[in-house]
């Protein structure tokens, strides 16, 4: 297949992570489109599978990013086209405006390894039924959706909508699933300003928890991708 990853920063571990290796290992034809340089040429509906993945900026930041609508454009594009699409963190929140809903700041920020929980359409969804009903995900937002009208919500935490479906083609997760553990080191040090707990606090858990927080991504990002070629 032909898939598209969607990064908003530069460099190897502001990317989709894990989820580009799988797509490569898995033999697709793998492309980026660094938003910010501008609007993308192809029609979406060019690519047999598009992920969208996270950045510093927030969803409805157009006057600091003015790319920002471009993107919600092309991502509003291929939903019309149903094209198969996964959004993680900020791919999810822009997934969330593209299709008309409410995008703003959670009750709290998640930052770190927080529970989410899968709801009943979550536990049989193809996608995100993979995770355990219950499931120590790594996380890092300010913002937060509402799930778009007619989209099944297939995931919650105590501060925030985690995860949904629009129809047979679309998901999203609030939550980071692509993450590496040389991904998670570089953010822990970037952002230790942010962090609700010393670092070290954060590095010990990450210690216990990437090992099988990586094999449920490569799941994860592993059932959308077959989704994608059964469509295709």
């Amino acid at each position: 297949m032909r898939v598209l990853s969607v990064v908003h920063h530069a460099g190897h571990t502001a990317g989709g992570g894990l989820f580009e290796t799988v797509a490569e290992e898995n033999g697709h034809r793998h492309e980026r489109w660094h938003a910010p340089d501008g609007r993308h040429e192809d029609d979406p509906a060019a690519y047999d599978a598009i992920m969208v993945f996270g950045g510093y900026m927030h969803p409805d930041q157009d006057a600091e990013h003015p790319w920002l609508r471009g993107e919600a454009d092309f991502i509003r594009t291929a939903l019309e086209e149903r094209v198969p699409m996964l959004g993680v963190c900020l791919g999810s929140q822009l997934i969330a405006r593209a299709a008309g809903a409410e995008i703003g700041p959670a009750r709290a920020a998640e930052i770190g390894w927080c529970e989410v929980e899968l709801s009943p359409a979550g536990r049989a969804d193809p996608v995100v039924g993979v995770l355990p009903a219950r499931v120590a995900a790594f996380q890092w937002h300010y913002y937060t959706f509402d799930v778009p009208e007619g989209a099944t919500l297939l995931a919650s935490s105590e501060a925030a909508n985690q995860a949904y479906r629009i129809g047979d083609h679309a998901w999203a997760i609030q939550f980071h699933a692509e993450v590496t553990r040389e991904m998670v080191d570089t953010w822990l040090v970037a952002g230790e300003h942010e962090l609700p707990r010393p670092i070290g606090e954060l590095r010990a858990e990450t210690d216990r928890l990437i090992g099988p927080w990586n094999r449920h991504g490569r799941a994860l990002c592993e059932a959308f991708l077959a989704v994608a070629a059964g469509a295709a």
